[in-house]
């Protein structure tokens, strides 16, 4: 399936093996600024191109002994390049260099991934807010009716929410998509700031404009806020969705398997599970920008209390946003509609929807507001008890001596309720 795809392609970038595959290319680019600047041979360069290399096992081994995971990589990639050219590799850098360097180009490639999600997404949203344009829904409130609209207008909302995510992710990816090789408090004591420029243009990476021994959080912190916002729009969708399958409800249905069975006790039932699921999800990738924010706050030019943590929220979080992404893109493409429920739901209780036409119509006709409220206010309450609202209304004089037949049967049109939708679905016309 889509959905297993793709998360497997952000998992493979958030492996061991592509995590050091990451920092040996952030190591390669440095000695190319360095060549470029005539402090590497062209001879030694070739070499280390040629023969860097590392395996995650020895790494391992090594780590056990030194205990620090940037040094085992080191000393492994020396192993393999020889010690005539072990010397020029992470000259005059700190560890920060390497990781935080890496870990934007690891986001970057990640987020090239989200952001396809989120053009299907639209893609899909906007050709089922067309295709739904005119099909009469009823709008709520509080949960509660409220006034008639379209379904494709419900969609129409989504699809600008999902848009508008975009732009904000895409602006937080600009924000944390940046480099660092400014040596251990940024200051540049034993690497310039030229080795930087050219070797974050070689990763085609911005340098930051100041970092200290790291790329400070905050932006970390925004990048997970963009992706929480993600997860929330579509969790705010499934949710809808959920309540539109309900039993009394029943305007759209996940879609059902032929072999799908709902519950083991009750074979009539069919559950949104699916989207279920996207509502929990969501609250997962909430609690870890929760953690990223409080990554921001470290002790002087830096500690590690951030790593530990970095290490699994935002992994953990991207996968879960394309997981959510894919999945709510397949409920969507499946969705199953029903249209005469959503009409049918429009017209309970005598069109009690209709009301605030009526109440209009009244004051115009010379009550004033307070009086016209207070006479469809009762026939609209009557009607909620088990009545029906039009006949009320038709059995009022208060009413029928203001208003003709025609006046009072146009208070009933649904197509002047959704007369200006056209104006609102041209500003997506692109």
């Amino acid at each position: 399936m889509i959905d297993r795809y793709s998360r497997e392609e952000i998992k493979k970038i958030w492996d061991l093996e592509s995590k050091f595959s990451y920092y040996l290319k952030v190591e390669l680019a440095v000695c190319e600024a360095y060549n470029k600047l005539g402090q590497i041979p062209n001879k030694n360069l070739d070499e280390i191109k040629k023969k860097a290399s590392f395996s995650v096992k020895r790494i391992d081994e090594i780590e056990r002994e030194v205990r620090h995971d940037v040094i085992a990589f080191l000393t492994n990639v020396n192993e393999s390049v020889g010690e005539e050219n072990a010397k020029y590799i992470h000259m005059g850098l700190t560890s920060s260099d390497v990781i935080d360097t890496a870990f934007a180009l690891q986001i970057i490639d990640s987020s090239k991934i989200i952001l396809n999600d989120l053009d299907e997404l639209i893609t899909v949203l906007k050709e089922m807010a067309f295709r739904y344009k005119d099909t009469v829904c009823i709008g709520r409130s509080h949960g509660v009716h409220a006034e008639v609209t379209t379904f494709g207008f419900k969609l129409l909302n989504w699809l600008d929410e999902v848009e508008r995510a975009k732009k904000t992710f895409e602006f937080a990816l600009d924000e944390v998509a940046v480099g660092q090789i400014s040596g251990p408090v940024g200051t540049y004591s034993n690497v310039s700031p030229e080795v930087e420029k050219l070797a974050c243009e070689i990763l085609h990476l911005p340098p930051a404009k100041i970092s200290t021994q790291i790329i400070s959080r905050d932006r970390h912190a925004k990048f997970m806020s963009a992706l929480s916002s993600i997860a929330s729009i579509i969790e705010q969708f499934a949710t809808e969705i959920r309540h539109l399958q309900k039993t009394e409800v029943r305007e759209v249905e996940e879609g059902f398997g032929k072999n799908q069975k709902g519950s083991s006790a009750m074979p009539h039932k069919k559950n949104p599970v699916l989207c279920e699921n996207l509502c929990g999800l969501a609250r997962v990738v909430r609690s870890n920008m929760i953690t990223a924010f409080e990554n921001i706050n470290l002790w002087h030019e830096r500690d590690i209390s951030h790593s530990s943590a970095e290490r699994i929220i935002f992994p953990d979080s991207l996968i879960l946003v394309d997981f959510m992404l894919n999945r709510f893109t397949n409920v969507m493409k499946n969705l199953v509609v029903h249209e005469d429920n959503m009409l049918k739901n429009t017209q309970l209780y005598g069109g009690v929807i209709y009301s605030q036409k009526v109440l209009l119509k009244l004051v115009e006709k010379g009550y004033t507001r307070e009086e016209a409220y207070r006479i469809v206010q009762k026939h609209a309450l009557n009607a909620l008890n088990g009545g029906d609202f039009k006949q009320g209304l038709l059995g009022d004089e208060n009413i029928t001596s203001k208003l003709t037949p025609n006046e009072f049967n146009s208070c009933f049109d649904v197509n002047d309720y959704l007369k200006n939708i056209n104006t609102v679905f041209e500003r997506f016309k692109y």
